[in-house]
């Protein structure tokens, strides 16, 4: 009667395990899949790479277009908005709500190298996956071009103009604070003074300051607007969803062995009643 018990409290925590086991995909994306040029989600965008057309930042020749910002705003506009929202409300003075929302994402975001966190060179993330993440656990993981996107989203909520910026090997956020006298610098978008660099990379860097590099250089700059990013068409054949912290595993609902160890429970507890009803 004992091994009857210990076999079905297995079964029991197995078929638990089951009933909340999905897809694997990184949190808060509608779903990936991969093509031989990179891992797409289900608006089109390419992930593992900033260039061309269906890359996250449309990095070309001639400019940019960070549209992952897209993906969060407008008709999308989910839990990175309504972080921003939220700090808005507690903070009514421009200056002091555009160093919070600053605050709050340089010290929940841990900086995180792509290749370390998803076994990818390059691995954008949504605003909303960080914003998940964030409200989940009380910290994200994520990068440079991760940071920015969430700035950019959060101060868009909040009310103000923001941008995002790019320069060799490094993207930050704009916000437009026209006034705001702590800024080591201050920059001109399209000939228009007033924005404010968020740098939110480094632990201890405050609102407002700038390495040397991107002072008195041309940058690619894109202000951030609610533009409309439609879903993409999924392709039809069969693909491979990208797994929440690196690599790539399979779209089945739970793994080969699982199968395995379910059977032989199976199997097990069938004999034991065999041998009970002999008795």
């Amino acid at each position: 009667m004992h091994r009857v018990r210990i076999l079905a409290v297995l079964l029991g925590l197995f078929l638990a395990g089951l009933a909340t086991t999905g897809y694997a995909s990184a949190s808060s994306s509608r779903g990936f899949y991969e093509k031989p040029d990179g891992v797409y989600d289900d608006w089109g965008v390419c992930r593992t790479t900033p260039h061309g057309d269906n890359g996250y930042y449309q990095v070309s020749e001639t400019g940019f277009r960070p549209i992952i910002a897209f993906e969060s705003l407008g008709e999308e506009i989910a839990e990175a908005h309504a972080l921003g929202r939220e700090i808005a409300q507690k903070y009514p003075d421009e200056f002091q709500r555009a160093e919070a929302i600053f605050y709050f994402v340089r010290d929940r975001v841990n900086y995180t190298p792509d290749e370390d966190q998803f076994n990818y060179k390059e691995f954008a993330q949504n605003a909303d996956e960080m914003a998940t993440a964030i409200q989940k656990s009380g910290t994200g993981n994520g990068d440079c071009e991760d940071s920015a996107v969430l700035l950019a989203v959060m101060y868009r909520a909040a009310g103000y103009r923001s941008a995002i910026v790019a320069g060799k090997g490094h993207t930050a956020c704009l916000v437009y604070l026209p006034g705001y006298s702590k800024a080591s610098s201050v920059f001109e978008l399209d000939g228009e003074p007033g924005w404010v660099w968020a740098e939110a990379t480094g632990s201890n860097n405050p609102f407002g300051w700038t390495s040397k590099e991107f002072i008195d250089v041309n940058l690619a700059s894109y202000e951030i607007t609610d533009e409309v990013l439609r879903p993409a068409q999924i392709p039809g054949e069969t693909v491979t969803a990208v797994a929440e912290g690196g690599g790539t595993s399979s779209g089945q609902p739970f793994p080969f062995f699982g199968i395995i160890l379910f059977l032989w429970l199976i199997s097990g507890l069938r004999s034991l009643l065999r041998r009970r009803g002999a008795d």
